[in-house]
């Protein structure tokens, strides 16, 4: 059981419908007809998506970066380790959250060569309809949501980039200072010639440079939705944007 925080009532808007096809709106019928089932995943689609592949690239930036990334690790918001052809899952779920909000999971499992325990990266997608955009909230506990944009590329690609950052524990709620965090940006795309998916992700801070990247590639499975698994939702439930 998770806990709620906030205000637990439902925002006034409407909160439910899925999350990236509300957010792009008709581009959402520009991107692949594979990325549009990947990120159609919702509770009217009736389906998940469970990724399984190889970060062929984990990277991090220089020794200074690394308490950045040791910070992030605590809870589950950046992972401060490296290595080449690390085996990860990623795991797509959608679910309605205790404020009523259409909630879509988006948990990797990385298996780094040399480490007892998986590490992970947790994340959650809500829709904001009061601003037309998604809001994703980072770690096992919520604490920390970032506006997304989002962009359609060409090639059918999805390219998204982080922006403001809010931190929200209880009473406490203030902007996250980016002196102290960064900027990511994620390519995702559906390669015909493989039959994969191919991700790319850099995250850089504004004065220090780049922190932490990956590349790699995923085959995806679209199983029909059953009980929503415990070991995806997170710890703690944010009512605020």
């Amino acid at each position: 059981m998770t806990e709620i925080t906030g205000d637990a009532r439902p925002p006034e808007a409407a909160t439910l419908g899925a999350v990236f096809p509300r957010a792009l709106g008709e581009d959402f019928g520009r991107l692949h007809p594979m990325m549009q089932r990947r990120f159609g995943v919702s509770i009217d689609g009736g389906y998940a998506c469970i990724g399984r592949g190889v970060m062929t690239s984990i990277r991090r930036g220089p020794w200074w970066t690394l308490p950045f990334l040791q910070i992030g690790r605590l809870r589950n918001i950046l992972i401060p380790d490296v290595g080449r052809d690390v085996p990860f899952t990623i795991e797509n779920h959608a679910y309605v959250d205790p404020f009523g909000r259409e909630t879509v999971t988006f948990v990797r499992e990385y298996r780094v060569p040399g480490r007892r325990r998986p590490s992970r990266f947790d994340a959650t997608m809500v829709f904001d309809p009061s601003r037309g955009a998604v809001v994703d909230y980072l770690g096992t506990h919520q604490h920390l949501a970032v506006d997304l944009t989002l962009e359609v590329e060409p090639d059918g690609s999805l390219l998204l980039r982080s922006g403001a950052q809010r931190f929200r524990e209880g009473w406490i709620d203030f902007r996250f200072p980016m002196l102290f965090s960064g900027y990511a940006e994620l390519r995702e795309r559906f390669d015909d010639a493989d039959g994969v998916f191919r991700v790319r992700l850099e995250v850089r801070n504004r004065v220090f440079g780049f922190l932490f990247g990956y590349e790699g590639w995923f085959v995806s499975e679209f199983p029909d939705a059953g009980g929503l698994p415990a070991q995806v939702l997170p710890k703690r439930h944010e009512a605020r944007y």
